[in-house]
This record gives structure tokens, C-alpha cells and sequence, in this order.
């Protein structure tokens, strides 16, 4: 063994606990902290040949890094709702990394099996049924992209194409229709050979985000009984619109499509008897995208994609080798998603709802909800600034009278919050994010006064 490997070994509790004063002291310094990193990268080194040891490596990241590191796991980062890590998701993701599980399947671990409660438990809180099956993957885009490819092959079945074997060019043109789809729609129809020109937007009532299902209806009874795919939303990205998931499901008495529904953040708000009923008719959804480093608050990366056509999926990403075993009634994680390899990304989301349930959960998307409404209502008071819809959920979306980029150049400097820019209905605007189990009352009202004093200066 290297010698450097041998002392670290022969060291690693003493160097586990300095790792552990490393990542206290930053999150014990997230109120302090900047919220925004500064960007600017520290003049490149060459490959290190010798090596310096763990703690030699600790040294260099915390004077060359970490300095420039954002404060996103923080109660003030508002930007493309992010969650942070609740305590026992920083535990679980530390002890993930430590047992080092290959949880692709369950042949020599249990870690499979954990998962698959861990799934169980979140269809629970979306409002799925026994019907849908899960399994987790990167983040909502990756999500997006298993439920597509499994779409994908349903079409096939529908025009006698077994797509998974012979090829996209067999199956021709796929229309996709949607009011507000995800930039990360387009992205996953890209990488799956359907391209982005197949998404048909849908007209949506003014004012609004979610589809107008009539004209869905219209859309669809054009295609003279093509089969289609309808991508849904169940929480837009800035407003939190939720489509009438169970009007568009009804549509399937008379069309045939697919419905993939996205509730990428949205979806946990099924934790809240307060707003669960937005995700009245999910259960009918053919997939389901849910991520969880937004609103569950575990860390980077995790999400989970839901079908009820797992026999479809396995067609599509089953791996037949010698050494991987047989496809059985329960398939090893392998056959289900894109990875071969895959980190025991379950056990953060694990060990948060173990540690504080659903009802420790749901009193995060609450107390984020009225951090919203409360910024809202301030934001709406002032001189200048227009909300541009109403403060649904979390996000706050609004248009100040000065220019929106002045504006988030103005809040970065200040230290003090993050927020991002977006257009909504071809206005330039900003939108505000609440995601983060730490935020509270004094939080929101540092956001505020920053917030204020940006527009302030951006509009002199």
C-alpha cells in the first residue's frame, strides 16, 4: 500500500473528525456567510504527483475552494429552488459515501430493498397508488428522461414499433403537447432521439401557467386518434401552477396518450393537508417525476422517477449480461434506469424521513409557504414592483420597474440572498424560491430589506 494511503488509513478517525470540523464550521457559518460565492477560480494547479495526504488535501480545499463555495445549503438561497440538507440527510449522505453500496442490485446487499421502501414512502406522499413503482435517479431532468423513454416505447407498442430494438428512426414523428413544459423536457426529447421540435404548446388561460385542458382536448382530436405524449405539470417553475391533472386524465376516454405528469418540486406538497388536493388525480399519471434535492431537502443529487408500466421499462433499460443475473418479477435497479453504477442515493431521503417524518417535512413546505406569501405581500407594497401571479405556493414572481439583471447584480453583492432571473408570459422578471428547512421569520426579513435596497439601486 502507497505510504500516504497506509497513515491515512492507520489516521482516519483523527482525519474524519477534522473532515467533520471542516463541514461544521461551514454549515455553523451560514448565517454569516455570503450567500453568493464568488465565481472567480484560483489560478489552476498542475496534477498533483506525490499527493499531500487527507489532511494535507483538507488544507489546500479550505484556503483555494471553499472561499469561493455559495451559501446554497442556507436559509437565504433563493435560487433555482434549491433545498438544502436536513441534519439526518447530511448523516445519511455521509454514511452512503462511507458503506459505498452499489445499489444496483440486490444480490449482495440490502440497500436495494431500502430503497424501494424508501420509493414506497414517497408514492405515499405524491398521492400514488400501489399501481406505480419507483426508482431513484439524478435530479427531474434525468426523471424526465426515464419517464420519456418509457412513453417512447409505449408509443412504439402502439404503432407495432418495438422502438427499444429497432431504433427511433421506426417510429417517426412523436407529437408532444404541453402548456408550460420544463426547459428540461426539451432536453430529455433531445437526448432521446424524439427531438425538441416534436413539443406542441397548448394554449393556456391568461394569467396562468397551467393548460387550458378544452384546448388539450382540441389538440389532441386533431391528431385523428394518433397517439400522442401529454407532458403535465403539477408545480411550474415561476409560479407553481398545477395543471387539473384529473380534467386531462379524463381526456384518455376519447384520445390515446401518455401522461407524464411533473412535480419536480410540486409534488411534495402532498405532505400538507393544506395543499394536497393540488395533485388531485396524479394516481392516473403513466409517469411521475418528483426530485428531492428541491423541497425534501436532501443533498445534491436526488429524485425519484415513478411508472406504472414497469414492464415497458424493462424493455427499455434492461442489461443482459452473464455476470448481472436474470430479469426477474422484481428487477434489480439496473434494468430500470440509465445507470449500471449507482450510489445508495436513497438513504439521505431515508434517514430525513425517518428522523422527522412526514409531519417534520410537511411543517418545512408550510413555514416556506408562508415565507413566500409574506415576501409577497411586502414585495407588492413597494413603489414600482408588479407581482405576476399570485403567490401560489413557494415562489414568489414578480417585475420590478428597473432592469431585472441590475437587480440580481445588486442583490449578489449585498451578501445577504440569491434569487434568479426568468420571463414570465414574455415579461422580464425575478423570481423568489422558497425551499430551505432553515428559513425563518429573520431570514425573511433580511431577504426583504436586501430585496428592497436592490431595487432601490437599480432603480436610480
Amino acid at each position: 500500500m502507497h505510504p500516504l494511503l497506509a497513515d491515512d488509513l492507520a489516521s482516519l478517525p483523527d482525519l474524519l473528525e477534522t473532515t467533520r470540523g471542516v463541514a461544521e464550521r461551514a454549515l455553523a457559518g451560514l448565517d454569516t456567510r455570503p450567500v453568493v460565492g464568488d465565481p472567480q477560480a484560483p489560478p489552476a494547479d498542475p496534477l498533483p504527483r506525490e499527493g499531500v495526504g487527507l489532511a494535507g488535501a483538507l488544507a489546500r480545499f479550505t484556503r483555494r475552494w471553499e472561499p469561493g463555495f455559495s451559501a446554497s445549503a442556507g436559509p437565504r438561497y433563493l435560487g433555482f429552488v434549491t433545498g438544502g440538507a436536513t441534519p439526518a440527510a447530511v448523516a445519511g449522505d455521509w454514511l452512503t459515501s462511507a458503506y459505498d453500496q452499489n445499489a444496483a442490485s440486490g444480490e449482495d446487499s440490502s440497500a436495494a430493498a431500502l430503497e424501494r421502501e424508501t420509493v414506497r414512502w414517497l408514492a405515499e406522499i405524491v398521492g400514488l397508488g400501489d399501481r406505480h413503482v419507483g426508482s431513484f435517479v439524478t435530479g427531474a431532468t434525468m426523471s424526465t428522461f426515464v419517464g420519456l423513454a418509457i412513453a417512447r416505447e409505449w408509443l412504439g407498442e402502439r404503432l407495432g414499433v418495438p422502438v427499444a430494438e429497432a431504433g427511433v428512426s421506426a417510429l417517426g414523428s412523436v407529437p408532444v403537447l404541453s402548456g408550460t413544459p420544463h426547459s428540461s423536457v426539451y432536453k430529455a426529447l433531445s437526448m432521446l432521439g424524439l427531438g425538441r421540435r416534436s413539443v406542441r404548446l397548448v394554449p393556456v388561460p391568461a394569467g396562468r401557467e397551467a393548460v387550458d385542458v378544452d384546448a388539450l382536448g382540441e389538440a389532441l382530436a386533431a391528431l385523428d386518434g394518433r397517439p400522442a405524449v401529454v407532458v403535465a405539470n403539477a408545480g411550474t417553475v415561476n409560479t407553481v401552477d398545477f395543471d387539473d391533472l384529473r380534467a386531462i386524465a379524463a381526456l384518455r376516454e376519447h384520445h390515446p396518450f401518455w401522461l407524464h405528469v411533473d412535480a419536480a418540486f410540486g409534488g411534495l406538497a402532498g405532505l400538507s393537508p393544506a395543499y394536497a388536493s393540488l395533485l388531485d388525480g396524479i394516481a392516473e399519471a403513466d409517469s411521475v417525476c418528483v426530485d428531492l434535492h428541491k423541497w425534501l431537502n436532501v443533498p445534491y443529487d436526488a429524485a425519484v422517477q415513478f411508472t406504472r408500466h414497469r414492464d415497458l421499462q424493462t424493455r427499455v433499460f434492461q442489461n443482459t449480461a452473464a455476470y448481472l443475473g436474470e430479469l426477474t418479477d422484481e428487477p434489480d435497479f439496473l434494468h430500470l434506469t440509465p445507470e449500471n453504477s449507482r450510489r445508495l442515493r436513497a438513504l439521505p431521503a431515508w434517514f430525513s424521513l425517518t428522523a422527522y417524518g412526514a409531519d417534520g417535512h410537511r411543517d418545512i413546505v408550510e413555514r416556506n409557504v408562508a415565507s413566500a406569501r409574506r415576501l409577497g405581500e411586502r414585495l407588492a407594497a413597494l413603489p414600482g414592483v408588479r407581482l405576476l401571479a399570485p403567490v401560489r405556493l413557494n415562489v414568489v414572481c414578480f417585475a420590478p420597474s428597473g432592469d431585472p439583471a441590475a437587480v440580481v447584480r445588486a442583490v449578489a453583492e449585498s451578501g445577504e440572498t440569491f434569487l434568479t432571473p426568468t420571463v414570465y408570459a414574455g415579461t422580464p422578471a425575478l423570481r423568489v424560491a422558497f425551499s430551505n428547512w432553515r428559513t425563518d421569520e429573520a431570514d425573511d426579513d433580511r431577504i426583504f430589506e436586501a430585496l428592497r435596497a436592490a431595487l432601490a439601486k437599480a432603480a436610480a
